[in-house]
């Protein structure tokens, strides 16, 4: 059998499996982050939109006392922090797709081991494997406690 041969073999096997080759894995994974990033930037330009077309201040205007600001500033709060957190996010999209191109994608950035394909595929762009995020959220936790 030829090398060709024995590779086209290889891939129906893993077809019939339900297994996938590290090109299609990357090629899938690559286009999820994409996806997550259009959709993370179009709600992000939404809220800009909303800053830009004044919806904040036709409330303003329809203020009758403190309370009523109060609220209006609270929606203006939510809406910068919801646009704080989408940046955040792409940055950790933009750095997967880095690492994905670097084929470091998938790694645990603590332990080295490989994060599994189930969390990836729920959060594409985590950096730490399941063991590890949660060994940092106690360690998070606790030190909150202590202040």
């Amino acid at each position: 059998m030829s090398k060709k041969e024995s590779q086209k073999s290889e891939q129906k096997v893993k077809k019939d499996l339900g297994m996938e080759d590290e090109n299609t894995r990357k090629a899938r994974l690559k286009k999820l982050l994409i996806h997550k990033r259009e959709d993370i930037v179009k709600e992000a330009r939404e809220e800009i939109k909303k800053f830009q077309s004044g919806e904040k201040k036709q409330l303003v205007e329809a203020v009758m006392d403190e309370g009523d600001m109060s609220v209006v500033d609270l929606a203006e709060d939510i809406s910068l922090r919801q646009l704080s957190t989408h940046r955040e996010t792409l940055i950790k999209i933009d750095t997967a797709l880095r690492k994905l191109h670097e084929g470091t994608y998938g790694i645990c950035e603590e332990c080295g081991d490989e994060i599994n394909e189930k969390r990836l595929n729920i959060l594409p762009f985590a950096i730490y494997c399941v063991d590890c995020q949660e060994k940092k959220e106690i360690i998070e936790k606790i030190e909150r406690e202590e202040m």
